[in-house]
C-alpha cells in the first residue's frame, strides 16, 4: 500500500482533566475525502486544530507523507501543504475581498507575489462564485460570501490537504448543492480533503470514508453507508432511547 498522505497515531489532547481527543488513529489516502463526524463536543474541531498545528498535541503524532508534522508551528505546516477553514469564519476585516485572498497566496504552500498573486486571487474568486466582487469590503458581504472568501484564501496557498470545518453549515439548499459541487471539483484537482460536517446529504455525496467520534474517541470508521447505520453511531447522535 502506498504511503498515506496524512496519518494520525495515538493523537491525544488533554485540557487539564478533560480528554478532548483520545488516542485517535486514522489514515487519509491521496485524493480521498474523509468525513469527520460526531455530535457537538465530540472533539472534531480539536482534531483539525491538532492536524493544522493550531494546538499542540499532548501525545501521539501526525505525519504528512510519512514525515512527522506534529510539533511544527502552524505556519510551517501550512507551507508544507496543509490548509484549513474555520467553523467561525476568520478574515482580515481591514482588507477587501481580493486582498484577503492575496494574503493566502503570499504566506502559503506555493507562494505568489505581485501581479501573479492578484491574478491568482481573481481566478479563485471566480472559482468560488465571487467573480467581480474583489473590491468589495467584507462588511458588504453576506454570511455565505464570507465563507467563500475564506475558502478562496485557503486555496490561494495551493494546499495539498484541505481541512474544512463545517464549511457547508448554514447554506440554503441551492447553495449547498453549489458547495458540494465545488468541493468535488477540489478533489478532482488532486486535493485530499478532511471535512467536519453535520449535513448528511453532503456526507453521502462527498465522503469516500468517514471517521466518527464521540467524547473524543473514535467509535466507527467506514463508508458513509456503513457508519450511518452503525448502532453505536446512532446511539452517539440520538441517545440510548432512540438507538
Amino acid at each position: 500500500m502506498s504511503t498515506p498522505v496524512l496519518s494520525l497515531r495515538g493523537v491525544t489532547k488533554r485540557f487539564g482533566g478533560l480528554v478532548a481527543v483520545n488516542a485517535m488513529d486514522f489514515d487519509v489516502a491521496e485524493r480521498e475525502v474523509v468525513g469527520l463526524l460526531g455530535p457537538n463536543g465530540s472533539g472534531k474541531s480539536t482534531t483539525l486544530n491538532l492536524i493544522s498545528g493550531a494546538l499542540p498535541l499532548t501525545s501521539g503524532h501526525v505525519s504528512l507523507w510519512g514525515s512527522r508534522i506534529s510539533g511544527l508551528p502552524a505556519q510551517t505546516i501550512t507551507r508544507k501543504g496543509v490548509s484549513r477553514t474555520f467553523q467561525l469564519v476568520r478574515l482580515l476585516p481591514s482588507m477587501n475581498v481580493r486582498e484577503n485572498v492575496v494574503a493566502g497566496a503570499v504566506f502559503g504552500h506555493r507562494r505568489r507575489w505581485g501581479q501573479d498573486a492578484w491574478d491568482h486571487a481573481d481566478q479563485l474568486l471566480d472559482k468560488v462564485g465571487l467573480g467581480g466582487k474583489g473590491d468589495m469590503a467584507l462588511g458588504q458581504l453576506t454570511y455565505i460570501d464570507t465563507k467563500r472568501v475564506e475558502l478562496a484564501r485557503t486555496l490561494a496557498s495551493d494546499p495539498k490537504v484541505l481541512l474544512l470545518d463545517e464549511w457547508l453549515a448554514g447554506l440554503n439548499p441551492t447553495e449547498l448543492q453549489i458547495g458540494i459541487t465545488l468541493i468535488k471539483s477540489l478533489r478532482d484537482e488532486g486535493r485530499t480533503i478532511i471535512l467536519v460536517e453535520h449535513v448528511m446529504d453532503a456526507i453521502r455525496s462527498l465522503c469516500d470514508r468517514c471517521v466518527v467520534m464521540a467524547s473524543g474517541t473514535k467509535i466507527a470508521e467506514g463508508t458513509p453507508t456503513q457508519v450511518l447505520s452503525d448502532k453505536e453511531v446512532i446511539r452517539a447522535y440520538l441517545g440510548d432511547d432512540d438507538a
